[in-house]
């Protein structure tokens, strides 16, 4: 299934074309499944097209409103994306290339495509996915991990380790 597909047929872009993507209802519901998210109330997007023969620019915004769940509570964490991207769609090597390809950070936002069209949602969908938070917590996270025993950053440093060491060497029972 294809959630958030809005293909581009590449001799309809023209250089300096803009385009706004907003995605519907079934569309957010897709996008939301696909990434993991509780609820996607609104996605869209807005470039600006260049051209260079076969390879396309995209340059613009990508703006959500979406719920994740707390890694600890399991509570929705609301969030609101609103990122820039800059994409470029190029042709895809052609099998008869064997060689190994060596990619520089330049390449990283690379997405190629089959020479026909390029898939600006589904390009989008995935630009979301890398905005999204790792680790998203709740109001409640804390106590909640506090109660499940897990320590802080600052209880588990090896500072706390000698802190507590050099108490107990002391006589004191407490760090």
């Amino acid at each position: 299934m294809i959630d958030f597909c809005h293909r581009l047929q590449l001799d309809r872009i023209r250089d300096g074309d803009r385009v706004d993507l907003v995605a519907d209802e079934a569309e957010c519901a897709a996008v939301a499944q696909r990434l993991g998210l509780l609820s996607l109330d609104r996605l869209e997007a807005h470039a600006a097209l260049s051209r260079d023969g076969q390879q396309i620019r995209a340059r613009g915004r990508i703006k959500a409103s979406l719920a994740q769940a707390c890694v600890a509570t399991g509570e929705p964490v609301t969030q609101h994306v609103d990122e820039p991207f800059d994409l470029t769609f190029a042709p895809a090597p052609s099998a008869a290339d064997e060689e190994e390809v060596e990619l520089d950070s330049g390449d990283l936002d690379v997405i190629f495509h089959d020479g026909a069209a390029i898939d600006l949602g589904g390009a989008i969908g995935d630009t979301l996915a890398l905005a999204l938070d790792p680790y998203p917590r709740s109001a409640n996270a804390e106590a909640a991990l506090r109660d499940a025993g897990v320590m802080t950053e600052e209880e588990a440093s090896p500072f706390a380790a000698l802190a507590a060491l050099k108490g107990k060497l002391s006589g004191d029972s407490a760090p």
